[in-house]
């Protein structure tokens, strides 16, 4: 069965597993979460359950937002995101999903909005090489160097690398095992790192990789 939920990054740390290796994990705290809006194949056209994550008081919230979930009957949630699931007829709306909806050896996939770093060069943001740091080399040493071709076909094309936004984009990290699952205090240790900042907004979900045991 399909698993998902949203969580918060509270940070990482280090565990020992059974042979006293260490194990580089980082904590979410995952929900509670409560399932705002149900979507069926019948209705919809797909399978579909809409979660809300951290209570919210309404003045936060605009008026399509508190109709939204007051239409619920479930407590005003800041965060909402919609997830496909091949079954949701366990769910319903009104339903409670904790960090106990994912167990120890569960792989996961986790998506999150990466650490914005602002405008950067073409060797931070791509790892160009810089050039010679030599008299002459003039005031152009980290910069991205010739750009066009030949008088054929006499422009850039698109997708040139170049200076510009780095971070603060949509980023999921895949598969990751899921080493240890608190549900009295909803925090769940993944293994490894996750996208954003200690503090931000992550959705995990059952791994889409085809994951072959033994």
């Amino acid at each position: 069965m399909e698993k998902a939920i949203i969580g918060r990054k509270v940070g990482m740390t280090q565990i020992f597993d059974e042979n006293g290796k260490v194990v580089p994990v980082t904590v979410i705290e995952a929900g509670p979460c409560v399932v705002v809006q149900k979507k069926t194949a019948e209705k919809d056209g797909y399978d579909a359950v809409q979660l809300g994550f951290r209570d919210v008081k309404e003045s936060r919230l605009t008026k399509p937002e508190a109709g939204h979930l007051k239409k619920a009957g479930v407590s005003l949630k800041k965060y909402l995101k919609e997830f496909r699931l091949s079954d949701t007829s366990a769910l319903n709306v009104g339903d409670e999903v904790k960090a106990d909806v994912f167990a120890e050896g569960d792989r996961v996939d986790v998506t999150g909005i990466s650490k914005g770093k602002g405008y950067s060069g073409v060797i931070k943001r791509h790892n160009a090489a810089r050039g010679a740091m030599s008299h002459g080399g003039g005031p152009i040493h980290r910069h991205a160097g010739s750009m066009s071709a030949n008088s054929d076909p006499s422009r850039v094309f698109k997708g040139k690398i170049g200076a510009g936004q780095l971070g603060n984009e949509q980023v999921t990290v895949q598969n990751l095992d899921v080493v240890k699952v608190d549900a009295s205090v909803n925090l769940i240790a993944v293994r490894g790192a996750i996208p954003g900042p200690r503090g931000g907004i992550v959705y995990l979900k059952n791994t889409v990789k085809n994951v072959k045991n033994g």
